[in-house]
């Protein structure tokens, strides 16, 4: 489980940065990846990297009560 806690965080952390470029600059660093496409459009590609940062977020909150 460690290791799929790892890989969830550090997905997670890939989403808020891309979150991140969306509210400093409008920038949709995952569109842009998933086929150069405008800010806010979305392909099957892109869709499915934002699912997996979702299920990254719950994961990655399987892993605070070890930091504790």
């Amino acid at each position: 489980m460690e290791i799929v806690q790892t890989i969830a965080i550090v997905l997670a952390a890939v989403g808020a940065l891309n979150w991140g470029l969306v509210g400093l600059f409008k920038f949709d660093l995952v569109a842009t990846i998933a086929g150069g496409l405008k800010f806010g459009d979305v392909n099957i590609l892109s869709r499915i990297v934002y699912i997996l940062v979702a299920i990254a977020g719950v994961v990655s909150l399987t892993a605070i009560p070890e930091l504790m």
